[in-house]
């Protein structure tokens, strides 16, 4: 699944390539694509006739603001890329593949195109009299930016101070820190040299603080590379990300460590395979 570092990544790819793309035409080849009320008649008629403006981020969510042509605000563009998905620009006019799920042209006969494997993304249309959150439920549960001043060892230490999961479950739990997943978990587990299997509430304050730091620095590593591609990802122009051959655990099981040699050991915790080094990871 793309993580906050791939979804920065398209993120800044919808900003940089779709300057003035006026959406003249939908087509939604897949309706479960479609989350907001309404279905996506609904969301066609609402999000067509509008000019994508800036992109942000919210956890692993892209939030697009849609225009009319007086630049005039008609809501937000609201997407989830969830296992698969993933977002490419097409110059002209093509035969879609058999997982393209939604389609949109502008006037100068581009395509934005929104492909996804196993078809769990899914997308909203929310107009400018609400606010996000009120219409896309999964954004009010999250918890703070990774980079924002809101999320430091202080906040962290209290979320966790009862806890009694491990802390590579509370680092999945999108309620505890926005946009980690699976790869990064694993990535800032080691860096900070936390066993993943250690129960939250048993961190120490100095450990809490190196995880904060570890995560941060991870995860702007990896913003920097394009991400990570293990299978599916690419950015708007199909090209991978690069962070996945700096990886230092995760998917290395049986390899040697990098700092010290051991080797790097994969068990499930929390339904997901984690992936640590049982001698820098105490």
């Amino acid at each position: 699944m793309p993580e906050l570092p791939e979804v920065e990544t398209v993120r800044k790819g919808l900003e940089k390539l779709l300057n003035d793309f006026y959406i003249e035409r939908i087509e939604v080849l897949k309706e479960r694509s479609i989350a907001s009320n309404g279905g996506s008649k609904t969301f066609i008629n609402n999000v067509k006739n509008s000019y994508l403006g800036n992109w942000e981020r919210r956890g692993k969510y892209l939030i697009g603001s849609l225009l009319t042509k007086e630049k005039i605000s008609k809501g937000f563009l609201v997407v989830h890329l969830r296992m698969t998905g993933q977002f490419k620009l097409v110059a002209k006019e093509v035969l879609a593949c058999k997982h393209t799920r939604v389609r949109f042209f502008d006037e100068r006969g581009r395509e934005l195109r929104f492909i996804d494997i196993r078809n769990f993304g899914q997308m909203w249309f929310v107009p400018s009299s609400k606010s996000v959150p009120e219409i896309v439920s999964g954004i009010r549960r999250l918890g703070p930016e990774p980079f924002n001043a809101d999320f430091n060892s202080d906040y962290l230490e209290e979320y966790l101070r009862k806890k009694t999961r491990s802390i590579k479950s509370a680092l999945l739990d999108q309620e505890t820190v926005a946009g980690v997943g699976n790869i990064y978990a694993d990535e800032t587990l080691f860096d900070a040299g936390i066993n993943p299997k250690k129960e939250s509430r048993n961190l120490k304050s100095n450990e809490i603080k190196r995880l904060c730091n570890s995560l941060v620095k991870i995860l702007k590593i990896s913003i920097g590379e394009g991400g990570t591609t293990f299978s599916d990802f690419r950015d708007l122009e199909g090209i991978n990300g690069n962070y996945g051959g700096q990886a230092l655990v995760y998917r290395r099981s049986g390899k040697d460590c990098k700092k010290c040699g051991e080797k790097i050991l994969r068990e499930k915790i929390c339904g997901r395979s984690t992936h640590w080094c049982p001698n820098c990871q105490k």
